[in-house]
């Protein structure tokens, strides 16, 4: 069970947003300020953590920055009253993974949750997992079926990427710079063969597939 950590100097927000988190399945700790939030990350274990961008003593940016120098890793979710694009920045700048304006959707919190927590696992443990297939970035590696194939570089890093985020569409310019690099002399052709290898590689595995989105890019889809 994940543990989330709300930091809320609202005592009804703060308790919502625990209810919610609870009736969800995770297991909610909470601290009314910044300090109190250091002290629990200290003794206790958590996965994530959702804090408030305005509280009284240390707001939301300073104890975004004093996490950051202990917890280099954990996924951080700052929500705010504040709906300005230079507070948002200033978030992203000092650490913040994402960033919610309230009122708060509950659902969408949820969702928010979820994904940055996805995105840890595979961060932290270099690997995705689709029911019994594993791709594994430190040997370039996709596993299941009974068999263990490994791709070329490429090839993985662009199959690593639309598989980490399910659904997402991206670009041919942005896989292009991403996998190949800004400078690289790459073109639509390049990524097209690619694409189709992959393709032709696991057409029949039933966990995910590679999907264009027309006029846009493409997607990776887990189907398990």
């Amino acid at each position: 069970m994940f543990r989330i950590l709300v930091v809320e100097d609202d005592t009804n927000t703060r308790k919502l947003m625990c209810a919610v988190l609870k009736q969800q399945g995770f297991e909610p700790l909470q601290a009314s300020d910044g300090h109190m939030a250091l002290d629990v990350l200290e003794h206790e274990h958590v996965d994530l953590v959702v804090l408030d961008l305005m509280m009284p003593g240390m707001d939301g940016y300073e104890l975004t920055r004093q996490i950051r120098q202990s917890w280099e890793f954990l996924p951080i979710l700052m929500v705010t009253a504040k709906q300005e694009s230079k507070d948002k920045h200033m978030g992203f700048m000092v650490g913040t993974d994402d960033y919610m304006v309230k009122p708060v959707d509950e659902q969408e919190m949820v969702f928010r949750i979820r994904a940055l927590l996805r995105r840890s696992q595979i961060a932290s443990e270099q690997k995705i997992v689709l029911g019994d297939v594993t791709l594994s970035y430190d040997s370039f590696t996709v596993s299941g079926h009974g068999q263990t194939i490994t791709l070329p570089q490429k090839e993985f890093q662009l199959l690593f990427k639309l598989l980490a985020y399910p659904g997402t569409i991206f670009t041919r310019i942005q896989l292009m710079e991403e996998i190949w690099g800004v400078d690289a002399d790459v073109n639509d052709h390049t990524l097209n063969v690619h694409i189709s290898r992959l393709r032709d590689r696991f057409h029949d595995w039933s966990e995910f597939e590679i999907v264009t989105v027309r006029g846009l890019g493409y997607k990776g889809m887990g189907k398990v």
